[in-house]
């Protein structure tokens, strides 16, 4: 089977159910949006959440669906940089778990986290980051031979951040022969990134992963319909998300609706990434797109009916099952 690499930032997410938006507020946290804070902010934020329940996972966006590719029987790998603390240690057992071939570099700071805000009701998630030791990597970290061998590369665009280390990998992939794909990650880092994203989308990019806000942050467009289309003028396969509405997916001159897949939901954090997972899954067996479309929407159904982005042994079950039945019925055609 055809082989992937994520790049992003090697987080752990730190999630909480909140009873009512007050903490956001208190934060000043945009509902729905990702910011940066400091350690000392970060502390503080967490000591915060602890109360409510806070659960640690494993995360991080790339490595969210690197996952999720990995134990669908994908060959996979990942880069990206830890501290030398339990976080860092955590992570990195994960992935091993997971059987993932992993580039893990070590960093001078304590590891990244991710403090994400569930909003009950909707299941909107607002992420407060401390990066740490994620944001050290930089653009000579990434070597050619990283690369060597994949078929796909999937890049978080959380590492806007740092533009030449995200210009960097798109470039190394891009000499390795892989595929690329990019997930938008969130619509004020696109906003914040607007002239850089439409330059390395349209130069470097073959399969762009975007929810509504973010297309419309990229195209100016408000409709996620005619945003997909807009996208799409820049690569070869452009997905627009519209959460319970299900997805768009346009390669070439086919245009396809996706619906969701049934779910109880409970937390959406991870469904973008699980998505991503099952679609890029999809292609790297060159299904037709709108098959890909409906497994990245079985895994997506599947993840947000947990808190966090681990999908249980009997949830994933119930997804390959269902992903051989659609591939049996549908893929041949």
């Amino acid at each position: 089977m055809k082989s992937i690499l994520g790049i992003g930032n090697a987080l752990t997410d730190i999630l909480a159910v909140l009873p009512d938006d007050s903490l956001l507020g208190t934060f000043h946290l945009p509902k729905g949006s990702m910011q940066h804070v400091d350690l000392e902010t970060g502390n503080v934020i967490l000591n915060a959440l602890k109360p409510l329940g806070a659960k640690y996972v494993a995360g991080g966006s790339a490595a969210n669906t690197i996952s999720c590719t990995s134990r669908l029987g994908m060959p996979s790998g990942y880069v990206g940089k830890i501290g030398n603390d339990e976080l860092g240690r955590t992570f990195k057992r994960d992935q091993e778990k997971t059987g993932i071939k992993s580039i893990l570099l070590e960093g001078t700071l304590g590891s990244g986290r991710a403090m994400v805000f569930i909003s009950g009701g909707n299941s909107e998630r607002t992420f407060a980051d401390y990066m740490g030791a994620a944001l050290e990597m930089v653009p000579e970290d990434l070597k050619p031979s990283f690369f060597e061998g994949y078929d796909f590369c999937h890049i978080e665009g959380y590492l806007v951040q740092n533009q030449a280390l995200l210009r960097r990998a798109v470039e190394l992939a891009k000499a390795a022969g892989c595929r690329i794909s990019l997930d938008m990650a969130s619509y004020n880092v696109v906003e914040s990134n607007l002239a850089f994203l439409h330059d390395i989308v349209e130069n470097y990019v073959d399969i762009v992963f975007a929810n509504e806000t973010e297309a419309k942050a990229f195209t100016k467009i408000d409709d996620p319909r005619q945003a997909l289309e807009e996208i799409s003028r820049y690569c070869s396969i452009a997905v627009v998300k519209v959460g319970k509405d299900g997805s768009w997916v346009k390669a070439g001159d086919s245009v396809h609706y996706i619906p969701v897949w049934p779910a109880a939901t409970l937390d959406a954090t991870g469904a973008g990434d699980t998505y991503a997972a099952g679609f890029l899954y999809g292609l790297a067996q060159e299904l037709p797109v709108d098959v890909c479309g409906k497994i990245g929407s079985i895994l997506a159904a599947k993840v947000v009916e947990i808190i966090g982005t681990k999908i249980d042994d009997g949830r994933w079950n119930d997804a390959v099952a269902e992903i051989r039945t659609l591939i049996a019925t549908e893929g041949g055609r």
